[in-house]
């Protein structure tokens, strides 16, 4: 339920606000949200993604990069991505 309120009232705010404002929106959301993701940088035909399980993705936009620990080759390292081509799905519920 708590799921539910969160989604709908995120939606509400979404739907009056600029495509800009959007963005930086849904930026900040996932600062604060924990859960599973998948962080996928993208740059012309360069493609890497990584998963992040249990954890979060961080921001500070005001230096414009996503930060998260995420498992690469069975250890857990440190990961920075460049916001404007990073994309975050969040996997699972």
């Amino acid at each position: 339920m708590k799921k539910l309120i969160l989604i709908s009232t995120l939606l509400l705010t979404i739907v009056a606000c600029s495509e800009e404002q959007q963005n930086k929106f849904s930026r900040l959301g996932v600062t604060w949200l924990e859960g599973d993701y998948k962080v996928t940088f993208a740059e012309g035909e360069h493609q890497k993604s990584w998963m992040v399980k249990g954890g979060k993705v961080t921001t500070e936009p005001a230096k414009g990069y996503y930060y998260f620990w995420a498992q690469i080759e069975g250890k857990q390292r440190y990961v920075q991505t460049p916001i404007s081509r990073t994309y975050i799905e969040q996997i699972g519920d």
